[in-house]
């Protein structure tokens, strides 16, 4: 976990790291928590909202995405002026605001971070349109590293993830074809298994190699609200602090299991990292 000594270590004004995310009024992920992760990490968020959300901590409930020229047209006129250091998508709402993202991203050579987030787990309700190959195809070109869950691997790459080895070889896989890091977090893979995985294992998959990431499994953990999210941010956040891409990763896993130990009950739903 990174501390205030940490954050002072790096030298000059804060690093901007635009965030493109949905909105959770609950707090727990989303805009609202990675603006947290960020500022927490010792950079300055920036950002534009892609859709706004109906829920709490019990439930997702509704979603209405936002207008995609409005949204090219935020990012190109802020990034006209700011110099960011990281980007960081989170919910993207539609193929088409995918689409704007990607084209507004020409302006930067920041690395690219992406949580491919297409349902939430408390609702019955999707967070991208069905033409999410689109979404795929468009900014597959900005991304520096792809963090899937089980779940997304899985709609990615059309393969059954059951084992860290259906997690490895289809991590691979993508990377190979979308020429892009992937990190596949391990949080879901196993568990409810009689003999369940006693560690939680990442995979930054990248063509060609594969880095093991291991931590121990916090117990319950996979059921706390907003973990894709701080940690996409928090890799978003080392990556424009000036981390290579496995030191970023390894980083903001440590950041997310603090954080796991010791989760927040905004409500009376589920628990939340941030």
């Amino acid at each position: 976990m990174t501390d205030a000594s940490d954050r002072a270590a790096v030298p000059g004004p804060p690093p901007d790291v635009l965030i493109c995310a949905g909105l959770d009024p609950s707090g727990g992920a989303g805009l609202i928590a990675d603006v947290r992760v960020v500022s927490e990490l010792g950079c300055r968020p920036v950002g534009v909202v892609t859709a706004l959300t109906v829920q709490n901590t019990t439930a997702v409930v509704a979603v209405e995405v936002l207008n995609p020229d409005t949204v090219r047209e935020q990012l190109e006129f802020l990034l006209s002026d700011v110099e960011v250091r990281a980007v960081k998508i989170g919910m993207i709402g539609s193929s088409e605001i995918a689409r704007a993202i990607a084209g507004a991203l020409a302006l930067t050579q920041a690395p690219v971070v992406w949580d491919p987030v297409v349902q939430p787990s408390r609702g019955d309700v999707r967070f991208v349109d069905r033409q999410f190959d689109d979404a795929v195809t468009a900014l597959a070109p900005h991304l520096t590293v792809l963090t899937p869950n089980a779940g997304e691997l899985a709609l990615l790459t059309g393969a059954t993830i059951a084992s860290a080895a259906d997690a490895e070889r289809a991590g691979q896989a993508l990377a190979r074809r979308l020429d892009t890091a992937v990190l596949v977090k391990g949080g879901h893979v196993g568990v409810g298994e009689p003999d369940g995985p006693v560690e939680s294992i990442d995979l930054l998959c990248r063509p060609g190699s594969v880095d093991v990431l291991r931590g121990a499994r916090v117990p319950g953990g996979e059921h706390v609200h907003g973990t894709g999210c701080a940690l996409s941010s928090a890799i978003a956040a080392h990556l424009a602090r000036g981390d290579g891409l496995l030191d970023a990763c390894r980083a903001a896993k440590q950041f997310v299991a603090a954080r796991l130990a010791a989760p927040i009950h905004p409500g009376r739903g589920a628990a939340a990292v941030m």
